[in-house]
């Protein structure tokens, strides 16, 4: 790749062999499908980060339509002006894909034939598209295909200078700056998943790799491993059952958490006292809490509180290798930090 900066932006120490732009174009905005997009990109397993909703200039618009618009052999006369009014003023929606070399092959081919009617099932196109080239050709405009990702590591920079801006560095996150966050099968069950992330974020977290994770003995126990080593402070329960009967083979959510050193601490205070009777307003716990420590032990169980945070830099450590398992330090690369872009946006 060309080491010159391409089209204005210098991004450094990013790998974008590994890092795409994903483009959600007007159309996709306005039928209210970028959550369906979105979904379904990170469900081939790439972690999709850093959101953003975009007033689309003129500028972003031609730079991202660059290969058309120098494509003399093939593009009709009037094909700025069908560029500009596709997007000039609309709303798009842009976010970055991060998985292993080669992302940029597999999410073109999952988004399908640039003809929605010519996509196959499947393909995001395929299934979710409603437009075709021949209408698109009658009505001299732009084809309707809902989503563009970055062809290539060269597109994706440029792309990421257009619809980001410049001079954005990523960074490998080191435990002093990240957390795992795990929300319990009761938070999956009561539908509060959303809810509860929403919340880590508004208090200035970035929340990343999001996966939902059926949960497996082991697991609980390694997690838990402070209660079954001190099961003698609970006479009245049996603590390897109660973590059985609460985690084993029932589904959790887990995600990470990146900020500022002191994260732990921060986010600890956040979710509230483990008892949510006792958890102060404003707190998780404290607002969203259906259950009781008293009830709990009533019926010989573990309290259901709905979510945990690492305690610090060693626990989110552990923590990542238990719920998202070994060998996927990948999975640290920091999303993009929030951007102030020069463009207008929502």
């Amino acid at each position: 790749m060309n080491s010159n900066p391409l089209s204005g932006a210098v991004v450094e120490g990013v790998d974008f062999g590994q890092w795409t732009v994903i483009l959600c174009k007007p159309d996709c905005v306005q039928r209210g499908l970028v959550d369906q997009v979105l979904e379904r990109i990170a469900a081939t397993g790439v972690a999709v980060s850093h959101r953003l909703d975009v007033v689309a200039q003129p500028w972003q618009a031609h730079v991202a339509y660059r290969e058309l618009l120098t494509d003399t052999g093939r593009r009709p006369r009037n094909l700025p002006a069908r560029i500009d009014a596709a997007y000039v003023g609309k709303t798009v929606t842009v976010a970055f894909a991060h998985g292993a070399p080669g992302i940029h092959a597999r999410l073109r081919y999952l988004i399908g034939h640039t003809d929605p009617s010519k996509a196959a099932p499947g393909t995001i196109r395929g299934d979710l598209g409603e437009d075709s080239l021949d209408a698109a050709l009658k009505e001299k405009r732009l084809v309707r295909n809902l989503v563009h990702t970055s062809d290539d590591p060269a597109a994706a920079r440029r792309e990421c200078g257009a619809w980001f801006g410049a001079g954005v560095p990523l960074q490998v996150s080191d435990f002093d700056r990240c957390s795992v966050v795990l929300c319990k099968p009761d938070c999956v069950e009561r539908g509060l998943v959303g809810d509860v992330l929403a919340r880590i974020a508004a208090a200035g977290a970035t929340i990343a790799n999001r996966t939902d994770v059926t949960v497996q003995a082991w697991q609980a126990h390694v997690h838990y491993w402070d209660l079954l080593v001190d099961a003698d402070w609970f006479p009245d329960r049996d603590i390897p059952t109660c973590l059985d009967e609460a985690y084993a083979g029932r589904r959790v959510t887990v995600a990470l958490a990146h900020g500022e050193p002191g994260i732990h601490a921060r986010l600890r205070q956040l979710l509230g006292h483990f008892d949510p009777p006792h958890a102060a307003r404003g707190t998780i716990r404290g607002d969203l809490g259906a259950d009781s420590l008293d009830a709990a032990l009533k019926e010989k169980r573990l309290v259901r509180n709905l979510v945990h945070t690492s305690d610090d830099p060693d626990a989110a450590r552990r923590d990542f290798g238990t719920w998202f398992g070994a060998g996927r330090r990948a999975l640290l690369t920091s999303p993009l930090v929030p951007l102030q872009p020069t463009h207008d946006d929502h």
